[in-house]
């Protein structure tokens, strides 16, 4: 399957623990494709290694942590007046929300190869 909003990086610590990180940011009109995609990450993790998810530090063979905020930017136009010496602040319009979600998968190396190859990861 080809991912088109979770880009993930990989890193590795001492021990061969592999760790994918994925930031995302949609508006509410991408929020179905983007849940779309962690569903599917997701569930093929648990077809694939029904035993997690549980700790790693428990012998479990994978976890993840997802997480989500929604943020709303509103710009701020801003004016120095050099005979005042202040910034003048001006609000405009609030743009639509934003939601930003960060999935982190890990586990051991026959993890990490099954998720490289299903899903195309380098």
């Amino acid at each position: 399957m080809t991912l088109d909003y979770l880009d993930f990086d990989y890193s590795e610590d001492d021990e061969g623990t592999g760790t994918f990180d994925a930031m995302a940011c949609v508006t509410e009109a991408q929020w179905a494709r983007l849940q779309h995609e962690i569903t599917q990450v997701l569930q093929w993790c648990h077809e694939q290694f029904p035993e997690g998810p549980s700790p790693l530090e428990d012998c479990g063979d994978w976890q993840y942590d997802l997480r989500g905020v929604q943020e709303v930017s509103t710009p701020v136009a801003l004016h120095f007046d050099p005979a005042t010496g202040g910034v003048a602040r001006q609000f405009e319009t609030a743009a639509p929300p934003r939601l930003t979600v960060t999935l982190t998968l890990s586990g051991h190396a026959q993890f990490c190869e099954a998720l490289r190859a299903e899903f195309g990861l380098e």
